[in-house]
């Protein structure tokens, strides 16, 4: 990535040399392009917000910036891109949506992220934060940024006009209205479940922004829940576990099991965990975010369940959900099952037997299928 900074090399998390996708895109470009050229100053404290590889906080590690990320992955990537230019730790601040953020910010940088929602929540908890004199800036693809996008800006932080497109990427420009008054944040969303989906029938769900069906259960897991296995095993994992409701399906019917959930965002591992206590499960229940079931001894696991999300950002691809299935396969004890829910086009099967060498299908509709694979 070239910069007025310098060019750097970038990578992604984990890395993977038979991936093409790049560490940054055109939208990064034009951000640090526009900061040059505008003088603008870096001296105070600089926030990135949606960083998704670390390109931007990597740019200007010499002005200390601080990046804000719900992922995982991305804290992984922008520490490993930063050592790779000599960065010191420390020298960048690393915190999470679930961390409180500066109590001041002079420069705030947003890249604009897929979820409205998670924009929204970070946007209310940055606003204190932001003074008249803060400098804001957003950046997308013109494809990532609407109507809505633009509103939400003017609703939360103050007036907001947007650049001419370059490369296909655009620019935000927000000017902070310490006057205007705020929205109270509805983030938490916290809904009932209906009748007829098994053991958690009538629960109730915490979604914090940003994760996947915020205010309703969605069809592919409401079709998952209909069609989980009767006894999982004592050590069961709810493998991307969004806000939950799966793992807690599971330890709602089996008290006795222990479940790990595990995803990659900071937001849905919260989730999970505010809707497994919402719940009262009596169970033993363990909350982490990681890659995957990194770190899961071999041969632990009885059972892993697992909806994998097939885009990682705006692009579609299936490298997640091979290193899930991967991941279980290893985490799993002989005899242990995998059991996956997915869109009927993805053809996961054929992935499946590949990984495990078998693959049965469980039960099926229209547009899902669930799929289980058993560790031989």
């Amino acid at each position: 990535m070239t910069t007025p900074w310098g060019e750097f090399a970038l990578t992604r998390f984990p890395e993977d040399p038979r991936d093409r996708l790049r560490a940054w895109d055109a939208s990064d470009e034009y951000l640090l392009r526009h900061l040059a050229q505008e003088r603008v100053p870096l001296s105070g404290t600089v926030v990135a917000v949606g960083d998704r590889w670390g390109a931007l906080v990597t740019a200007l590690a010499e002005h200390g910036p601080t990046q804000i990320t719900d992922s995982h992955l991305t804290q992984e990537a922008t520490r490993a891109n930063l050592a790779r230019h000599g960065v010191e730790p420390g020298a960048v601040g690393l915190l999470t949506t679930q961390d409180p953020p500066p109590d001041r910010v002079d420069v705030l940088l947003v890249r604009v992220p897929k979820s409205l929602a998670l924009l929204e929540d970070q946007l209310l908890r940055l606003a204190p934060a932001v003074h008249a004199g803060t400098v804001v800036v957003g950046t997308g693809m013109v494809k990532e940024i609407h109507t809505s996008t633009l509103q939400l800006f003017e609703r939360i932080l103050g007036p907001t006009r947007t650049s001419l497109a370059e490369k296909k990427a655009r620019l935000i420009f927000c000017t902070p209205d310490p006057a205007l008054e705020r929205p109270a944040s509805p983030w938490p969303y916290v809904y009932t479940l209906p009748d007829g989906i098994g053991p958690a029938a009538g629960g109730t769900v915490v979604n914090h922004a940003g994760v996947f069906c915020a205010d309703r259960l969605d069809i592919g897991t409401r079709f998952f829940l209909g069609h989980l296995p009767g006894s999982g095993g004592r050590r069961v994992v709810d493998l991307g576990c969004g806000n939950g409701v799966v793992g807690t399906a599971v330890a709602l019917a089996d008290p006795e099991a222990e479940v790990l959930f595990v995803d990659e965002s900071f937001q849905a591992v919260a989730s999970a965990e505010a809707t497994y206590k919402a719940n009262g499960v009596p169970g033993h229940a363990e909350f982490r975010v990681g890659d995957g079931l990194d770190g899961v001894p071999s041969g632990s696991v009885d059972l892993v369940l697992n909806n994998p999300p097939f885009h990682s950002h705006q692009a579609t691809t299936d490298a997640t959900a091979r290193r899930m299935f991967t991941g279980a396969r290893r985490a799993l004890r002989p005899g242990g099952e995998l059991w996956v829910i997915g869109n009927r086009h993805l053809g996961y099967h054929v992935t499946l037997r590949r990984i495990f060498g078998n693959s049965r299908l469980v039960a099926s509709d229209s547009k899902f299928v669930v799929l289980k694979a058993v560790k031989r």
